[in-house]
């Protein structure tokens, strides 16, 4: 018996288009990352990325259960003293739904090369798709 290797130019790439508008951010996340890695086909490997390219739309009607749209907090540091800047998911849904979304899923795939390479397949979008 011998085992099927699967090498990089085996891979097969889909596009899927996933319309946030009322989705819960979490649930839509893991189902956007498990896209991604292409943890969803028969030849998923851990070692290479043969996850499909994701499209999501309607970033802005995304959703939050609970009270977590005035108590989730979304913070970044400038380097300087002083400089830490924190705003909550309703201001920033406002200003930038779309790091939202990408914040969460970036979050759920591997935290090394592999993973930066997979985030690369991500595209998200305020509202309609272009």
């Amino acid at each position: 018996m011998s085992t099927n290797v699967l090498s990089a130019k085996d891979i097969k790439r889909q596009k899927h288009t996933i319309d946030a508008s009322g989705k819960i951010l979490g649930r839509l996340a893991t189902e956007v990352a498990t896209l991604l890695m292409g943890k969803n086909k028969p030849s998923f490997v851990p070692y290479l990325d043969t996850g499909d390219f994701v499209m999501v739309t309607n970033a802005a009607k995304v959703v939050v259960s609970g009270k977590k749209s005035v108590s989730k907090k979304y913070t970044r540091h400038s380097g300087y003293p002083g400089g830490l800047k924190v705003e909550t998911f309703e201001k920033l849904l406002n200003r930038r739904p779309e790091y939202i979304i990408e914040h969460a899923v970036k979050g759920m795939l591997p935290h090394n090369k592999l993973g930066r390479q997979m985030i690369k397949k991500l595209k998200v979008y305020k509202g309609e798709a272009r």
